[in-house]
């Protein structure tokens, strides 16, 4: 339980070059031309088919991805990007976004439906083990290049920059489970994003969760490290709390007291992390499963997160 991992439960100690590391694959994603492309689609929800696009990017080492872009109908006034959970995307979900928003949708590399790539594993449990055998190739480190690239597409679709701090749009950045693990990584390395809010978020303190038995791709990675222990000196660039230390933007997060695919124990890592002058945490009382409170809990939340990202 989280509070094991709060009570002294050992963390391993960051890698030294952890910051210069994540900052040079920043820095080649930075330099991927995104060459976004745009077509109808019918939207993978029940929203409007005439505000609903379907958007194709570049990503870092040439992977081509794709996603979904809807358009307010009146004037843009921020944007947001909304991530998924290990299984890819198979609806879209406008609960996270102000109405006045440009919202992107983008798929991580090798997930369904609109990210497949041959040689990438599409099944969590597969995909969280691919390329682990170094830092450079781990398939973590590109997909966190994809949220990066993601945002530099939005940017040539609107025609206009990204960032407050840049002088353009508010950027919101909302990622639930595998999105929310992904996105502590990817975010203190863009300046772009302004404010994000994270539920569930996986891959967390990686000592204590994969001591956790789970039903999720921690279980996969667990059995791995288990026979090749020489993989921690890769996992230990992919621990989204040692990430988040870093974040320096208004952050939600919404850890669960229980859940069975992502332990709690990382999820509450992730939140203790973020510092506190700029954190909310806002509990949950489970993950990856329904429960009477979760309505309530995840309406409350959603408000919260739209605030946020509209700057209230």
């Amino acid at each position: 339980m989280p509070g094991g991992y709060r009570c002294g439960m050992r963390a391993r100690p960051e890698p030294d070059d952890f910051d210069e590391f994540w900052k040079g694959l920043a820095a080649r994603a930075s330099r991927v031309e995104p060459n976004p492309t745009r077509s109808p689609a019918e939207p993978a929800s029940d929203g409007d088919a005439t505000r609903t696009e379907l958007a194709h990017f570049t990503s870092l080492d040439g992977i081509r991805l794709g996603g979904w872009l809807v358009l307010p109908e009146g004037k843009i006034r921020s944007a947001v990007i909304i991530a998924h959970g290990y299984g890819g995307r198979a609806a879209l979900d406008p609960r996270w976004a102000p109405a006045d928003a440009a919202v992107f949708y983008p798929v991580a590399r090798g997930l369904p439906s609109l990210s497949l790539v041959p040689g990438i594993p599409s099944v969590g449990r597969q995909h969280a083990l691919h390329g682990i055998d170094a830092a450079d190739t781990y398939v973590h480190g590109g997909c966190a290049a994809d949220v990066w690239c993601a945002v530099s597409a939005l940017e040539e679709i609107l025609g206009t920059r990204l960032g407050q701090r840049h002088g353009g749009l508010r950027l919101g950045y909302f990622g639930p489970s595998f999105g929310g693990g992904i996105g502590a990584m990817a975010l203190p390395w863009d300046d772009r994003i302004d404010a994000a809010s994270l539920y569930v978020p996986s891959f967390g303190a990686n000592a204590a969760r994969l001591a956790v038995a789970c039903v999720g791709s921690g279980d996969a990675v667990s059995r791995w490290v288990d026979a090749h222990p020489e993989a921690w000196a890769v996992l230990d660039y992919f621990d989204a709390a040692t990430a988040a230390r870093r974040l320096a933007v208004p952050t939600i997060v919404a850890p669960a007291r229980e859940d069975p695919a992502v332990p709690p124990v990382g999820q509450f890592a992730i939140a203790d992390a973020v510092p506190p002058e700029h954190r909310r945490i806002m509990p949950m009382t489970a993950g990856h499963r329904e429960y009477p409170e979760e309505a309530a809990e995840m309406a409350a939340y959603a408000a919260a997160t739209r605030e946020l990202f509209a700057g209230a």
